[in-house]
């Protein structure tokens, strides 16, 4: 019998690791992702209502959420603070939950310095932060951070932001190397 794995995530999987990692889990497993940009939280949260029929019979779940939730457009901090962060991600856990214990959250990839509205050190705390928390909840973290800051000239786009092919690749066997060591 396949085994169900759900994506779910910002762009960093949608036009992401979410182009390559059925492929590379193989014929053993389907893969279900929604088509939309999973992007803030509350988002995801959200989505989550409208998309429940989709993760019943989930065996896995991948998660990543972050990105949009640390961007700072205005200069007048983040738009979503840390806690807010928190008690949303794990109001979005205690949902998946219901499906699967089996779950896997990805820490939110860096961005090239010159992007003027995400900064890596933000990136890290939040990361710090959600991973340790998420940690205490049983959840297994996929860290991409780390992953992509080895060298983020070769592993992130011309928009300072997303994958680059390269990127993409590298992150998809991370994904999927996550997903076949939990089921």
């Amino acid at each position: 019998m396949k085994k169900r794995v759900i994506l779910l995530g910002d762009s960093i999987r949608r036009i992401g690791y979410g182009t390559k990692v059925p492929e590379l889990l193989g014929e053993e497993y389907t893969v279900w992702q929604p088509e939309d940009n999973c992007r803030f939280a509350k988002y995801t949260l959200r989505m989550l209502w409208e998309q429940q029929n989709a993760l019943k019979g989930a065996d896995v779940i991948h998660w990543n959420n972050g990105l949009w939730d640390v961007n700072d457009l205005f200069g007048d901090g983040n738009f979503t603070s840390i806690e807010e962060y928190t008690d949303t991600i794990l109001r979005i856990l205690k949902i998946l939950k219901t499906y699967t214990d089996k779950i896997i959250f990805a820490t939110t990839t860096p961005v090239n310095p010159k992007e003027p509205y995400n900064d890596n050190e933000t990136i890290q705390r939040y990361n710090n932060h959600i991973a340790k928390v998420l940690r205490e909840h049983g959840v297994v973290i996929n860290d991409l951070y780390t992953t992509v800051a080895q060298d983020i000239e070769k592993y992130i786009c011309d928009d300072n932001i997303h994958l680059s092919e390269a990127g993409i690749e590298i992150c998809s066997k991370q994904v999927t190397d996550a997903i076949k060591a939990l089921v």
